[in-house]
């Protein structure tokens, strides 16, 4: 299978769903996990863009990704709530490759759906967010995208 990078929110999480169903596994481990990084800017670039902003282009600890999320949280506190989970995806992006440098395979197979996992978790907060701007307040509570006054629709 051959991975694409995503070109929307939906596209990052498609892009996770590949990976974490192991049909990605005809990849090379670390092209996936630069890909899914690379899918983790798509969809803070998102929450950039609904806030009326333009995504930066700068790095904070040699990531994009992170300085992304600083972006995102200014002015908007709540968004915070997914800090680690940007710095997880850097970490395990990470440990795919110093697996494989280790010639660890199996184990860079397991971080590198991990790190998938980590992105769909990654993207669905955002999504969610961007229908219902108190989700997070508290961590990742989807509690408002389930109560009976929420505006979403299925």
């Amino acid at each position: 299978m051959t991975l694409q990078a995503p070109l929307d929110l939906d596209g990052a999480i498609a892009l996770a769903d590949a990976v974490a169903s192991s049909a990605a596994f005809d990849t090379a481990p670390l092209d996936a996990a630069k890909q899914l990084l690379g899918a983790g800017e798509v969809v803070l670039e998102a929450w950039v863009e609904a806030a009326g902003a333009v995504p930066t282009e700068e790095e904070v600890e040699g990531y994009r990704l992170l300085a992304l999320h600083r972006q995102g949280a200014k002015g908007n506190p709540t968004f915070n709530a997914c800090r680690e989970t940007c710095r997880e995806l850097v970490y395990l992006r990470n440990v795919v490759e110093m697996s494989l440098s280790e010639g660890d395979l199996a184990q860079a197979r397991h971080h590198l759906m991990l790190e998938a996992h980590v992105l769909r978790h990654l993207g669905l907060f955002v999504g969610g967010k961007l229908h219902e701007s108190g989700l997070g307040d508290f961590c990742c509570s989807s509690r408002p995208l389930h109560s009976a006054d929420s505006t979403i629709t299925n």
